[in-house]
């Protein structure tokens, strides 16, 4: 059939959805695939007038309309829409916003004068997980003034100083859709590969029998754990299989047992439906409690325990009874997906003797280590380039699909992508750790704080990703930002058969802050205080010692947090108040570096940098820092994607690490760029070719260290959250007041934050996943993800401590703190409204969650007798 897209006809297949239709073959791929059911609206379009969604229905429907993607703007519209959204700081990991634009252009084509109530109504279908919205609002609006008063843009090319508000470098990319996500990527006799999945949490592989996959004409090869040169990886400790072997046992429901690849990525399916599979299923181990057991099956070799965590200052037992009050309660925190709006995906091909990646992950060295190791090649002989990243928030720290896309590309000598769909990517990638927690905190009769002590117990799941570090930070962040002298935690990270946990924006330290603020606000009732005055009383100062023991430097400004929120604490005195800190950087005695090289190329500087952008803005980061440091324009600069040939390894892009470590090395580097300029009397022409390279590494201290004081941390970041609900009991407004050093682009900044509140609003009110016997229940559009229209007022700002760190001109990062406070902030909110007390999240009885029994970690269903048959046939047993 014709469709004619964007001014022109094409031939397409009629039968395939329209999305297929647009990126396969007509090639405008700013059409996104973000999810599995007609929910994200990434894939949107312009078919005659109105909103679309691309894909849910086939090409056919579409004949004799005219469609219009992005690519199909007038060039008027291109410019306008770049510019407002760069100015408003609209655009973050970028995976959503041609879907945003789209949404905009059929508002603006039928309103060109509409109110905040109706770009609301015009993007609610369009999910954004980074930006809080407000944003996309302010930029839908000024794209409809500048189009309607016919304004010019104008680019302003003057020196960007720390705090200016400034362009993102990547705005235009992601604003067009031109910029290069990994399914984006297109090469030479490119083949697609799928792995066949285990058929239950837990069983035995007992044999594989692929010879009728073989046959399948467009089969290109079955690859088994027998054609893995080394076949465990993983991200810290080594653990998990990248096939099954037969003769083991599966860990959980997304375990690979085999890998096919075609021609026709139509055809997966059909080929692994051949493959024969001899399996016993077994019943699994569905909570850290049940592993616990000592009849509890191994579900490694070494133990089901993955790490044990413990921490001790001063006497907590004697501090608490000696205390004229204590509260002592349970908590249980839940699973959370990470719902990053880009499906993981990679694409791996042949180069020369080894392999070359393109991926969107959060570490193209974190990749080319596991990579080289699984197929035992110097880790020089895999290269790592970066695209674009849709969003991560941890969740794409850990091998996924691109190790399966290395290696059958190693095995066929020919590109290979392997690609999830949003359903694979909410069954089988990591999730916030649950976690079961005891609190017991306890204060004097004036309300000083005396003692903590508390025991945390996490799933981790079936393999370790980052369970360990996870549980760390739960622990030594469990004491809040609070001067306690006496500390006791106990923790215990435990393998089960759930989908593996792994590392997600707040790290742990989400789960045992919400614990201790409740702990913390029951005990001001007691007391007689209220909730500002019993934090204000208790907050660390600079010189006091945090709980874990590091004493608080100068940068250290919660105290001026509460201050700058006392006016809007007292003004709704049924508000709800919460407060946290989090580490900025790896710390606890492990080596971390940052890493930079400037260098001159056809007259520009050049920032070369591993450090990954999930959408956070790390480029513009190293970009303001540069440009502070030598009298430079944007455009005089340029941020390359990471890439192990091109950029220093700058470490993950993980605990809030990369605007501090990354930032204080491109300045260590921009300082000798300053200085060989002022050498050649400014005149960057004669420095082409040179390059420099700054290195940030400062010694922490180990987590068990003997020192009274030790330095755990190179800095924290600090902040607060105040939720007022309206009469309905939603949530009204939200004010987050933060301490994150020097502030760098304040509109990127206050879109992190913003984009941080809505994540934790959904952590603690709407969202939910669902793990039943050890098998996810829940699809994408059943998530709770918050929607444009239903986004409370957030309004954000920013203090500084007394002093200021000595690294990256001040600033400290925010990725993660911006999430913390919320739920406990809300979980008072309602105490204040109606009076009941709630320890377990996502927060039951409001106007979000109905109040029903609490199910978190009950017993689940027993699995039945072993069974013989083809992958993915229903079976009794299941």
């Amino acid at each position: 059939m014709k469709l004619h897209v964007n001014g022109q006809e094409h031939e397409v297949d009629g039968d395939r959805m329209l999305i297929h239709a647009l990126r396969d073959v007509i090639g405008t791929l700013s059409v996104k695939v973000g999810c599995d059911d007609s929910t994200c609206g990434t894939c949107v379009v312009h078919a005659n007038g109105r909103l679309v969604k691309a894909c849910n229905r086939p090409a056919k429907q579409f004949e004799g309309q005219k469609i219009t993607t992005v690519e199909g703007l007038t060039d008027r519209e291109k410019e306008v829409y770049v510019h407002a959204f760069g100015e408003t700081g609209a655009v973050q990991c970028g995976f959503c916003t041609p879907g945003m634009v789209m949404a905009a252009k059929v508002l603006l084509d039928k309103n060109p004068d509409p109110t905040l109530a109706d770009v609301k109504k015009a993007v609610r279908t369009d999910i954004c997980r980074c930006t809080g919205y407000r944003q996309v609002f302010d930029a839908i609006l000024q794209s409809a003034q500048m189009l309607r008063e016919d304004l010019p843009v104008v680019e302003d090319e003057r020196r960007w100083r720390l705090s200016d508000r400034a362009h993102r470098p990547d705005v235009a990319d992601k604003v067009l859709g031109t910029g290069r996500f990994a399914d984006d990527v297109r090469l030479p006799g490119m083949v697609h590969a799928k792995a066949l999945r285990s058929p239950s949490p837990r069983g035995l592989l007992r044999g594989l029998d692929t010879a009728a996959a073989l046959a399948h004409p467009h089969c290109l090869a079955v690859l088994t754990s027998d054609d893995v040169p080394e076949n465990k990886i993983g991200h810290i400790t080594s653990d998990w299989d990248v096939l099954i072997p037969v003769g083991s046992h599966t860990r959980y429901i997304g375990d690979a047992l085999a890998l096919v690849a075609s021609d026709d990525p139509d055809l997966l399916d059909e080929i692994i439906a051949l493959i024969d599979v001899d399996y016993v299923e077994l019943p699994p181990v569905t909570s850290p409690q049940e592993a616990l057991r000592p009849d509890a099956p191994l579900i490694h070799s070494g133990g089901n325990i993955l790490d044990i965590e413990h921490t001790k200052r001063g006497n907590p037992d004697r501090a608490l009874r000696e205390s004229a009050y204590t509260v002592t309660h349970k908590f249980a925190t839940p699973w959370q997906d990470h719902a990053f709006m880009e499906p993981e995906c990679a694409v791996a091909t042949p180069d020369g003797d080894g392999i070359r990646m393109y991926t969107s992950s959060q570490s193209v060295y974190d990749e080319q280590h596991e990579i080289s190791r699984m197929l035992q090649l110097p880790v020089e002989k895999v290269r790592s380039s970066a695209t674009y990243v849709g969003g991560g928030f941890g969740g794409k720290e850990d091998m996924s699909v691109q190790h399966h896309a290395a290696l059958m590309a190693w095995h066929l000598q020919r590109p290979v992508k392997v690609r999830f769909t949003r359903t694979e990517s909410l069954n089988y990638h990591v999730k916030r750790h649950p976690m079961h927690m005891e609190f017991t905190v306890g204060c004097d009769a004036h309300g000083k704080l005396t003692a903590v002590k508390c025991v945390i117990l996490s799933d981790t799941g079936a393999y370790a990703s980052l369970g360990g570090p996870v549980l760390q930070r739960a622990c030594t962040h469990a004491g809040g930002p609070y001067a306690i002298d006496n500390f006791e935690v106990l923790g215990m990270a435990m393998y089960t058969n759930n989908t593996p946990s792994g590392a997600f924006r707040g790290f742990g330290v989400v789960q045992s802050q919400f614990a201790m603020e409740t702990c913390v606000n029951e005990l001001a009732e007691k007391v007689g205080l209220d909730a500002w005055e019993m934090r204000y009383l208790n907050v660390v100062r600079p010189g006091d010692c945090l709980p874990n023991g590091q004493i608080a430097d100068e940068s250290t400004g919660i105290a001026e947090v509460l201050e700058d929120l006392k006016g809007d604490f007292y003004a709704d005195p049924k508000a709800g108040l919460a407060i946290a800190h989090k580490n900025t950087g790896i710390g606890m005695g492990l080596t971390d570096t940052g890493r930079c090289i400037l260098s001159v190329q056809d007259g520009r500087v050049h920032i070369r940098t591993s450090a990954s952008c999930m959408g956070q803005g790390v480029g513009q980061v190293t970009m303001h820092v540069l440009s502070e440091t030598v009298d430079l324009r944007p455009d005089q600069i340029v941020f390359e994607l990471p890439d192990t040939a091109r950029t220093p390894d700058s470490g993950t892009s993980t605990g809030s690490r990369q605007t501090l470590f990354t930032g204080e090395a491109t300045r260590l580097a921009a300082v000798q760029l300053r200085d060989a300029l002022i050498a050649v009397d400014g005149d960057l022409s004669r420095l082409e070719g040179q390059e420099w390279l700054g290195e940030f590494s400062p010694e922490t201290d180990v987590v068990d260290s003997t020192k009274p004081n030790p330095y755990s941390h190179v800095a924290y970041g600090y902040g607060a959250q105040l939720i007022t609900l309206n009469d309905k009991g939603e949530v009204n407004k939200v004010v987050a007041v933060y301490d994150v050093g020097t502030v760098m682009n304040e509109q990127s900044a206050v879109g992190q934050i913003e984009g941080g509140v809505m994540m934790g609003l959904g952590y603690g009110l709407t969202e939910e996943f669902v793990i039943t016997g050890g098998i996810p229940q829940t699809r994408y559009g059943k998530l709770g993800l918050i929607r444009a229209d239903k986004m409370p007022q957030v309004e954000v700002r920013f203090v500084k401590g007394p002093g200021t760190l000595p690294y990256a001109y001040g600033a400290k990062g925010m990725g993660e703190i911006c999430l913390i406070p919320t739920a406990p902030a809300a979980a008072w909110a309602y105490y204040q409204r109606d009076g009941k007390r709630r320890y377990s999240l996502p927060l039951r009885g409001t106007a979000y969650k109905p109040e029903v029994p609490d199910t978190f970690g009950a017993p689940q269903p027993t699995y039945g007798a072993p069974v013989s048959t083809a992958a993915g046939a229903p079976t009794e047993a299941c």
